[in-house]
């Protein structure tokens, strides 16, 4: 051998001798770890209590220890799978629940880079072919453009993500007890997220819907009573209180003007002349009068714009409001 060779066999020798030195001192440290500081007994993890104590002396080591397991139960397997939560939470609001695979339309890898032609080109083969097992039936397809119609006009009205989940809800038992022969899947999913808004305490008007709906009102209303009678769903009267956040944000008024709205309208209820009248009409109405009373400057045409009703409707009913508001003064 000639000196260069024995360098190297010496230099690997010791290279070796600390590799087993490391080794020898981290095997020591994980007995240390394993055993008691106290008495070298053997430790144990307690669960419940987030300890780790000692077997023979019950010194107890480390405690409140994190619990990185879930925070359910379970006693059997199918417990277990039921409880699981791997992945996004499901939701109604898709027609496959948001469990398919979806192809995105940026043509980058995974490192930001722009995919080659070829790469492309099979890319937009896999999406094709994406969309085609994600929608395998009619119905499906049925369903997807529904809840998409449905996303759409809630995202154009501003009407938060309860409300759409309980339209998709609508739509699939109206969907599954075959209520959409000789109707459109457009006025079906208007109605269900008309019915939606009103279950949940967050209504439009007909004709906010009917500006951002595809169907005209007519058949709205139409197809509306027709779903709300066949699955027998609970919708009480507007209440004409809820929209009076919505009226006093537009308009940006103070938070005066909407007490002094809820008043005017409380009032009207208890005399008795709310029944049979708009609710948007009322709520308007009881705005317009509420910033008169608090000498806050609005005018009947800006709030005729927000709440889409005439300046006739609003002269009518602040006048009615008043009186019923003067006439509890004087008594």
């Amino acid at each position: 051998m000639n000196e260069t060779s024995i360098r190297s066999y010496d230099r690997g020798r010791e290279q070796t001798t600390e590799q087993r030195a490391d080794e020898q001192t981290d095997e020591q440290q994980a007995d240390e770890e394993l055993s008691c500081p106290e008495c070298t007994g053997q430790l144990i993890t307690d669960e419940e209590h987030g300890e780790t104590v000692c077997v023979d002396c019950g010194l107890v080591v480390e405690e409140d220890a994190v619990d990185r397991g879930p925070e359910w139960r379970a006693f059997d397997s199918s417990q277990r799978d039921s409880k699981s939560r791997v992945g996004a939470p499901t939701t109604k609001m898709m027609h496959d629940k948001g469990l398919s695979t979806n192809i995105g339309w940026q043509n980058r890898d995974a490192y930001g880079k722009a995919l080659s032609s070829n790469q492309r080109r099979q890319m937009q083969r896999l999406r094709t072919w994406n969309e085609r097992f994600r929608t395998r039936d009619s119905k499906e397809r049925n369903l997807k453009q529904a809840l998409g119609e449905i996303d759409r006009m809630a995202s154009a009205l501003g009407l938060p993500k309860a409300v759409r989940e309980t339209a998709s809800v609508i739509y699939r038992r109206a969907l599954d007890e075959n209520l959409l022969p000789g109707r459109s899947i457009e006025g079906v999913a208007t109605a269900s997220l008309y019915a939606a808004a009103r279950q949940m305490g967050n209504p439009r008007s007909l004709d906010e819907f009917a500006a951002v709906s595809r169907v005209e009102k007519m058949e709205m209303t139409r197809t509306y009573r027709y779903v709300v009678r066949e699955l027998k769903l609970e919708v009480k009267p507007a209440d004409p209180e809820q929209y009076v956040p919505r009226f006093v944000s537009r308009l940006e008024l103070s938070d005066e003007v909407e007490r002094e709205a809820r008043s005017l309208l409380r009032g009207a209820k208890e005399a008795g002349i709310t029944s049979g009248k708009s609710p948007v009409g009322l709520a308007a109405a009881a705005v317009y009068a509420a910033a008169l009373l608090t000498n806050q400057k609005v005018t009947q045409s800006q709030v005729g714009t927000v709440a889409d009703i005439s300046e006739v409707t609003i002269r009518n009913r602040y006048k009615e409001l008043l009186e019923v508001d003067h006439s509890e003064l004087f008594n």
